[in-house]
């Protein structure tokens, strides 16, 4: 078995994966998400400090499984520098005690393979990868032979709603609640613009919706009594016209065959219904994760981890690091 853990940002997990059958036979997460509300976004110094306090207690719920240990895995990249940290030595520190192999692994390979979760994985395809954090596409075609082929110049797709959910004062995590605000919204109400609209650059930007969306919240402000559902209904549609735009100019070029949503903001149902819809003429097939692993998770890099160990991808307890930024 392999156990994995997961501190990129502000949710701590630890996961135990069998590596013979790829089963998730232990996963846990403490989410962090009640004490970051407060400040409208994640704290780097708090969240670190909170996985000081959640990892060792799921580790200890972990235990039973130790003398069945054949690796640990850990994140090491990318996410914030102050919480990667806490998994990563708490992996080194298992990896010595128990004398086995240690896993670096790639939080947006991760992402991916929050697709295959106790089953088998199905390559290639093409990626749209979008969370707090990210917003891009890769074509992957193994777990070694990943390219993004566009990226967010500014803004991800979450963090812009995130940013305009605290715009509104409704709290953090941003996605869920302007979802349930637009539902009853009017998504015409608002001419924002589509970003990069007449751009041939293959690339997604979200700085200037944000700040359209800013004036219009000033607006609703200066009412008696604010009402942002309409401003919720239209972002949300054009924050995901914008991604469906860019995807269809570049499947005229690269038809898909297999394609996929994952990361955090995935979860999202509008942005899922719309890429349906883009999906339609060219008969392709579309993998999403099952909701509890969209955002981040240790179970997806348990499953990372099982491909790394049969291919013998270690890392050197010396010079495993953790690295901010992805070179994906």
């Amino acid at each position: 078995m392999i156990l994995s853990i997961e501190s990129s940002c502000d949710d701590s997990a630890i996961s135990i994966t069998e590596i013979e059958t790829k089963k998730l036979l232990f996963h846990k997460k403490i989410s962090q998400e009640m004490e970051h509300s407060v400040y409208g976004g994640v704290v780097p110094e708090l969240a670190a400090r909170l996985h000081a306090e959640a990892l060792p207690k799921i580790l200890e719920q972990a235990e039973p499984y130790f003398k069945f240990l054949k690796a640990v895995a850990v994140t090491s990249t990318p996410g914030l520098a102050v919480t990667l940290i806490e998994g990563v030595t708490m992996a080194k520190a298992i990896a010595v005690a128990l004398n086995v192999p240690i896993i670096g692994v790639n939080h947006l390979v991760g992402h991916v393979y929050s697709l295959f979760i106790e089953k088998e994985a199905v390559f290639p395809l093409s990626v749209l990868l979008v969370s707090g954090g990210h917003t891009q596409v890769m074509e992957v075609k193994s777990l070694t032979d990943i390219k993004t082929v566009a990226k967010s110049m500014d803004d991800s797709f979450g963090e812009s709603f995130d940013k305009v959910a605290k715009m509104m004062g409704l709290g953090y995590p941003g996605g869920p609640v302007i979802q349930e605000l637009a539902k009853n919204g009017d998504r015409k109400k608002h001419n924002f613009t589509i970003p990069l609209a007449q751009s041939k650059l293959f690339a997604f930007s979200y700085s200037g919706l944000k700040n359209a969306v800013r004036l219009a919240v000033l607006e609703e402000n200066e009412k008696e009594k604010p009402d942002y559902k309409d401003i919720a209904a239209s972002f949300e549609h054009i924050a995901t016209r914008h991604l469906t735009h860019k995807l269809k100019k570049y499947f005229q070029n690269v038809p898909p065959k297999t394609f996929a949503i994952v990361g955090g903001a995935s979860a999202n149902l509008y942005l899922r219904s719309q890429i349906e819809e883009l999906l339609k003429p060219y008969k392709a097939d579309l993998l999403l994760s099952q909701l509890q692993y969209c955002s981040d998770n240790a179970a997806m890099i348990g499953r990372v981890a099982v491909e790394m160990y049969k291919k013998e991808m270690f890392s050197s307890l010396e010079d495993l690091d953790v690295a901010p930024r992805s070179n994906i």
